[in-house]
């Protein structure tokens, strides 16, 4: 479902995806099934989206973005995607960010251009990511830094990313 005050000029929409009001998807971008791109989106054209992926709103996706599958980026993240922006002065590339599979933004936070963000990992609200981040790991502040682990089903956990929740099942 695309909402009729949504502005989508990209033909690469997967199956199921929701893409509400004054959202602006431009026509490379490349989104996967299943996804919910909340209203006040901007997506570029060098981005690739995969499926199951949620985007609240007041976000925007520069080009060189790539959110794997069952990634959540929470309301008013901010991705940037130039480590020495000037006005009319572009780079000959964007920085490359990933956000790997079932990793977790939280609300407000910044994601400084060309990091990844490993698979499950969980970033809290609020921070300022300068660094890679590895699988399962948590990660909050400014500057964010490493402040323990979380379990795939999202729970706070050990270095043996077993928690209470799940057992580490998930």
């Amino acid at each position: 479902m695309i909402h009729k005050l949504a502005d989508v000029q990209s033909l690469n929409i997967g199956k199921d995806t929701n893409i509400w009001q004054f959202c602006v998807v431009l026509k490379d971008a490349k989104i996967g099934d299943k996804c919910n791109i909340n209203a006040n989106v901007f997506i570029e054209n060098d981005v690739i989206i995969g499926d199951n992926v949620t985007i609240k709103s007041g976000v925007q996706v520069w080009d060189g973005i790539a959110l794997e599958d069952n990634v959540f980026i929470g309301p008013n993240v901010t991705f940037t995607n130039d480590f020495l922006p000037r006005s009319k002065q572009y780079p000959q590339q964007f920085l490359k960010t990933i956000i790997k599979k079932g990793a977790s933004i939280g609300a407000n936070s910044t994601i400084v251009g060309g990091i990844t963000v490993g698979e499950y990992a969980m970033i809290g609200a609020g921070s300022v990511v300068t660094k890679d981040v590895m699988n399962n790991e948590l990660w909050y502040g400014n500057p964010a830094i490493k402040q323990g682990y979380v379990c795939k089903c999202g729970q706070k956990c050990d270095e043996n990313l077993i928690c209470t929740e799940c057992k580490g099942k998930e």
